[in-house]
């Protein structure tokens, strides 16, 4: 195998893998997926926390490819050894036209050392290498030779539909795996070109920022490692009944990245907080838009699940004070008035959400930035409002234009209610009448009375959340009326495929009807005009009913069938001695089955979690010892 310059390539190919649907766009989606790497080398490698672009350079070819790649470099490491240098003439073709070289640092998890690496994108060839750098790219260092490794897109010649991606590895019998910056070689050819490979041929636009765009990414690991490491714990004993991973990464990942001690305010008291110290400042209070809820001593106002306060944010950090800022992550979509009604249609609902949130930062007189944060969820987009776009002296100019934003807000509220556009344009309905009023004179400006007030309240009729939260799950809905639903919905499909099952299993003893299934949109259809308008009350209506009474019904993909326990493994740990279930639930309820299906239970009694027969049922622990006490 040929190492000179100008000759055969120095690296052995250890992998190659073909593009699939792709012709003319295929180099245009490799140059994407190398970018991706490049820029965001953790979506591939989840050891990494991102890394940072230091530098990028065109090369001047024309003093020859190695001459300008080396003077290039030379510029990019002035400390870099003269030995190393010819790596470099090892690695360059003499047929380079277009060359471009950078300079990443990757940053990984759980505060191990950084690595710097040289990549070397050649255009006319379709090849993007690798160059690990031993040692700090600011003092004397040379390049980690074991570690090169190179991607290269290859189409077969006479067949213009026919494209490959190949990784080749400098040296791989003496590559150096460290499981972090440098997994194993299997890594490189089994996960990282499979996602080279499938990134090329994704025509994916992102209508986002890069994830920690506007930090760094360095500090924020280090921060949010130890922030991790500190509240742990909580994770293990959390006492709320949402997903603790989700909530307190959440709050972690905010916290690691405005790093700024507060008091959180919340419309309701959460069981979490009896876990905190007095050093902790908490509050339970319901936040409305007004005079009344000014923070002029505080430096940042983060909106985290702030649902219909989320839109106010940036006015009551912008009428707070002068050097007041923001931080907000849109989850629930709400305008000033109600639910956001989506006017375009070009982009999808949260991304026009986005924009409106943004279009309210920037009314409110700030410079309004956007990034994603590294959380658990799909709406991880953060909007900030960190600069002023006026000075001081403007703030009553300023504030004015805002109230009018706020009024033209309105103006187009009431107008899509009048249109029927939004059945739920507005969630106070019960003040609407008062609202509107209000509204009239706000915008004619005939009631200098009113205008006080609303200066004032900022928004007549405005409602916070209920403290207590109203239950709309079919959890609260008369036990008779579900019952009744689900034995019509259980009969409708026990009916489906009967006669042909039975013929299919005449001879078989043990036959169990499983039924057929329906599209959630026919079962709706057997149901009675008033069960449907008593559902759809309810959050998710009959779909959510089903879902409840999951021991009956599975509900996938819209399709609505009967559970078969038959072929479902028990769902409880069991002991040896006996075998019977360790949950708290089990045998506290009948089973549907056994009581309701005409062959029914598939399961025996002993393998079954539900009573079958009322000898059988026992009361929950807790209800146990609420008895016993007494």
């Amino acid at each position: 195998m040929s190492r000179g310059h100008g000759g055969e390539s120095p690296l052995s190919m250890e992998r190659e893998l073909p593009l699939v649907g792709v012709t003319s766009a295929a180099e245009a989606g490799f140059w994407a997926a190398v970018d991706v790497w490049t820029r965001k080398p953790q979506v591939a490698n989840r050891r990494l926390s991102g890394c940072r672009l230091e530098a990028e350079r065109e090369v001047n070819c024309c003093r020859g490819p190695a001459a300008g790649l080396a003077s290039e470099v030379a510029a990019l490491l002035p400390e870099l050894r003269a030995g190393a240098v010819p790596v470099l003439d090892e690695l360059v073709s003499s047929r380079a036209e277009r060359m471009k070289v950078a300079l990443r640092t990757l940053i990984p998890k759980a505060g191990a050392a950084t690595c710097s690496e040289i990549v070397l994108q050649d255009f006319l060839n379709n090849t993007a290498t690798f160059i690990p750098i031993d040692g700090k790219f600011a003092e004397s260092c040379t390049f980690k030779k074991n570690n090169i490794y190179r991607f290269k897109l290859r189409q077969v010649k006479g067949d213009e539909s026919s494209w490959f991606i190949s990784v080749s590895i400098m040296y791989p019998e003496e590559w150096d795996a460290d499981g972090i910056l440098y997994p194993k070689t299997a890594w490189l050819t089994d996960v990282l070109l499979t996602k080279i490979v499938k990134w090329s041929t994704e025509n994916k636009k992102s209508y986002f920022k890069n994830t920690l765009s506007l930090i760094s990414v360095e500090k924020y690991s280090e921060y949010y490692h130890n922030l991790k490491a500190k509240y742990k714990e909580i994770v293990k004993i959390w006492p709320e009944v949402t997903n603790p991973e989700k909530f307190v990464y959440e709050d972690v990942a905010i916290a690691t990245y405005l790093l700024h001690p507060g008091k959180g305010i919340d419309v309701r008291k959460r069981k979490i907080w009896d876990m905190f110290g007095a050093q902790t400042h908490l509050e339970e209070c319901a936040i409305t838009p007004s005079d009344d809820f000014l923070f002029p001593d505080v430096d940042w106002l983060i909106g985290n699940h702030s649902d219909e306060l989320t839109p106010w944010i940036p006015v009551v950090a912008a009428r707070s004070s002068y050097s007041c800022r923001y931080f907000v992550l849109p989850c629930c979509f709400y305008d000033f008035y109600g639910k956001y009604c989506r006017k375009e249609t070009k982009n999808t609902q949260y991304r026009a959400y986005l924009n409106f949130i943004t279009e309210v930062g920037t009314a409110c007189g700030f410079k309004v930035e956007e990034d994603c944060l590294r959380i658990p969820s799909t709406k991880r987009v953060c909007l900030i409002g960190n600069q002023r776009t006026y000075p001081p002296f403007s703030e009553k100019k300023l504030d004015d234009e805002r109230s009018q934003y706020i009024r033209e807000r309105r103006s187009c509220s009431l107008s899509t209610e009048n249109n029927n556009l939004s059945a739920s344009a507005s969630l106070f309905a019960h003040n609407l009448t008062h609202c509107s009023t209000v509204e009239r004179s706000m915008t004619q400006g005939s009631s200098a009375e009113v205008d006080s007030v609303a200066a004032k309240k900022w928004l007549a009729g405005f409602q916070p959340r209920e403290k207590v939260q109203k239950l709309r799950n079919c959890a609260t809905l008369d036990r008779d009326f579900t019952d009744h639903v689900v034995l019509q919905v259980a009969k409708a499909l026990l009916k489906i495929n009967q006669d042909s099952c039975k013929n299919d299993n005449e001879d078989s003893t043990g036959y169990w009807n499983k039924g057929g299934s329906l599209p959630l949109k026919n079962v709706a259809d057997l149901l009675g005009s008033s069960i449907l308008k008593r559902l759809k009350k309810e959050c998710g209506g009959l779909k959510t009913l089903l879902r409840n009474y999951c021991q009956v019904f599975e509900v996938v993909r819209g399709q609505v069938q009967i559970r078969d326990w038959s072929k479902e493994k028990p769902t409880g740990k069991q002991i040896s001695s006996g075998k019977r279930m360790l949950l708290d639930t089990c045998k506290t309820r009948l089973c549907w089955f056994f009581v309701n299906h005409p062959d029914g239970c598939p399961r025996n009694a002993e393998k079954c979690s539900f009573a079958h027969g009322t000898e059988e049922l026992r009361l929950q622990t807790a209800a146990r010892n609420r008895l016993e006490e007494h």
